[in-house]
């Protein structure tokens, strides 16, 4: 296969966002009809119309969606590599692009990547936040060098990533005074009718909680979802309902969020996984952030 011109690409990719020939033209410093011989290049070498004609514009075919979708990733990539290059700090300074997923406590992520910033290298920290998917698309196009988890990848398919589980963290239920001294005496069956702040169903702790609710034979009132855990947080530090969070941070919740735990829920963890790129790690920040939590 005749490996693609990304000179090509990138004319479609400007044609494609400003919607003209004419203007994608006068952006560029080009004639139009170098414009038009580039792009109609491209076409012949997918196979396909990328632009169908509309009035004095263009409008993307279905072809051309796709193309752009797939050309707004590559341009972007290749914008983050120019930056990276340019901004670097210096040679001795370690970068560690971390995605932490939604679900994760923020303080327990901020707990498992202080092992990385006491290195006695100089590190700098990248994080960005979103949804599973999201980042495991990020790091297989090596936008990030590690994401941080509540669940394993997926085994097969085609992200080539892998998997190291830094630990299970059990959790407990949290309330801030009002609540504590209304719903403390008589747990866990003082949760009956009780306002609750969960997970939605789309964390991989949620079904653990539910099943701990189940096998108590507990139903509380649950008053609100939250995909993100640091939403959930902070209506639970207004009161509005009691939550889980690991024991583990008990200390930190208490200062943060002025909560108290309300007792434990046995046999529910919070399982946090690192994903990278490699089986074998190489990245000397994400090698120490995986000894640390072992």
């Amino acid at each position: 296969m005749t490996p693609l011109n990304y000179k090509h690409l990138h004319y479609f990719w400007v044609v494609a966002q400003e919607g003209s020939i004419t203007r994608a033209a006068e952006r560029l410093g080009v004639a139009v009809q170098t414009i038009s011989g580039q792009l109609s290049l491209l076409e012949r070498h997918l196979g396909k119309a990328l632009f169908n004609s509309q009035g004095r514009g263009l409008v993307l075919s279905e072809a051309g969606r796709t193309a752009l979708g797939f050309a707004d990733q590559i341009f972007q990539l290749g914008d983050a590599l120019v930056e990276a290059v340019q901004t670097s700090d210096s040679e001795s300074t370690l970068r560690l692009r971390t995605g932490i997923s939604d679900g994760i406590p923020k303080l327990l992520a901020y707990r498992l990547l202080s092992s990385v910033t006491s290195m006695p290298l100089e590190v700098r920290l990248i994080c960005d936040e979103g949804e599973f998917e999201t980042l495991l698309a990020d790091l297989a196009l090596h936008r990030l060098d590690v994401v941080l988890t509540d669940r394993a990848a997926p085994v097969g398919g085609n992200l080539k990533v892998f998997s190291k589980r830094l630990g299970d963290f059990e959790n407990g239920l949290f309330a801030t005074p009002a609540l504590l001294e209304r719903y403390q005496t008589g747990f866990p069956q003082s949760l009956n009718g009780a306002p609750m702040l969960l997970p939605t169903r789309h964390n991989a702790i949620r079904n653990r909680i539910d099943r701990w609710l189940e096998s108590q034979n507990i139903r509380p009132k649950i008053v609100g979802e939250f995909e993100d855990s640091a939403l959930l947080n902070t209506f639970g530090r207004g009161g509005l309902g009691i939550f889980p969070a690991p024991l583990v941070l008990a200390e930190q919740i208490a200062a943060q969020l002025n909560a108290q735990p309300l007792g434990p829920m046995s046999g529910v963890s919070e399982q946090i996984y690192a994903i990278s790129n490699e089986r074998r790690i190489r990245h000397p920040a994400i090698e120490v952030l995986c000894t640390a939590s072992s």
